[in-house]
C-alpha cells in the first residue's frame, strides 16, 4: 500500500483523481448513462498500470473491453465493437500470460522489429485500411475513416504489445490523437461523449509515459544483455 502511495507515484495518483472528478462531474452534467461511464474509471487504473508498462495493465484490460463493447453498439461504432469483444478481449489476456512468461519485475522483456517486418507491416496495414474502409463506408458508418484507423490500429498495436515488440510504443501516439478525434466528432450527435473526450486526453498523457517508460526498460534489458567486454572485465576485477 505504501508504493501506491508513495512520492513517485503520487503525479499519477493525483491525474487518475482529476480526471475522475472531470468524467463524474461532465457525466452527471450530461446525464450520461452509468453503463457508459463505469468502462472509463476502470481504464484509468488500467492507463496508470501502462504508464509503467505494467503487465496487469492487460489482465484488466482484457476485460474491461467488454464492457467497451456494449457502449461502442450503442455509439453505432461496429468497428470499434467487434474489435473490443471479439479481438481486445481475449488478445489482452494473452498478451498477459505471454508477459508473464517473459516478466521482467512487474513488466516483460522486450525486442525490436527488424527493418524488412516493418516495412512489411506497414504494406499490409494500407491494403487492410483500404478494404475495410470501403465496406464500412457500404454499410452506412457515420464515422468510417476515424472508426477504420482506429480499429486497425489497435489490432496492430494488441499483436506487437503481446509479441513485446517495442514498435507500439510509437504507434500509440496516432492512435491516441485519432481516438480523441474520434470521440469529439461523436460528441455533434452525443454531446454527452465529452466524458470520453476527457479520458482519451488522460490516455495520451499515460502513453507519452509509458513510451520513455519502455525505452528505459529495453535499454537496461540490452545492457544486461550485452556480453562483457575487455574494458569491463577489468572495472570487475579491480
Amino acid at each position: 500500500m505504501r508504493s501506491v502511495f508513495s512520492k513517485e507515484n503520487l503525479p499519477r495518483l493525483l491525474l487518475v483523481l482529476v480526471t475522475a472528478a472531470a468524467i463524474t462531474v461532465t457525466g452527471i452534467l450530461f446525464r450520461q448513462s452509468p453503463l457508459r461511464v463505469l468502462p472509463l474509471y476502470i481504464s484509468l487504473v488500467v492507463g496508470a498500470l501502462q504508464s509503467r508498462a505494467n503487465r496487469y495493465a492487460s489482465l484488466i484490460g482484457g476485460i474491461n473491453s467488454v464492457l467497451y463493447a456494449f457502449v461502442y453498439l450503442y455509439l453505432g461504432l461496429y468497428a470499434s465493437a467487434g474489435y473490443a469483444l471479439l479481438f481486445s478481449c481475449p488478445i489482452q489476456l494473452v498478451t498477459f500470460i505471454l508477459w508473464s512468461r517473459r516478466k521482467y519485475g512487474q513488466s516483460t522483456r522486450f525486442r525490436k522489429m527488424s527493418v524488412r517486418l516493418r516495412a512489411a507491416v506497414s504494406a499490409a496495414f494500407a491494403a487492410v485500411f483500404a478494404g475495410l474502409y470501403f465496406i464500412l463506408r457500404a454499410v452506412g458508418s457515420d464515422y468510417g475513416v476515424l472508426d477504420s484507423l482506429t480499429s486497425l490500429l489497435g489490432i496492430l498495436i494488441s499483436i506487437l504489445t503481446m509479441l513485446a515488440f517495442i514498435e507500439y510504443t510509437w504507434l500509440m501516439f496516432p492512435s491516441g490523437l485519432i481516438g480523441i478525434a474520434l470521440h469529439i466528432a461523436t460528441m455533434k450527435t452525443y454531446p454527452e461523449q465529452i466524458t470520453y473526450v476527457i479520458f482519451s486526453v488522460y490516455s495520451l498523457i499515460c502513453v507519452t509515459a509509458q513510451f520513455f517508460r519502455v525505452r528505459k526498460l529495453y535499454a537496461r534489458q540490452q545492457k544486461e544483455n550485452d556480453p562483457p567486454t575487455a574494458e569491463t572485465e577489468t572495472e570487475e576485477r579491480i
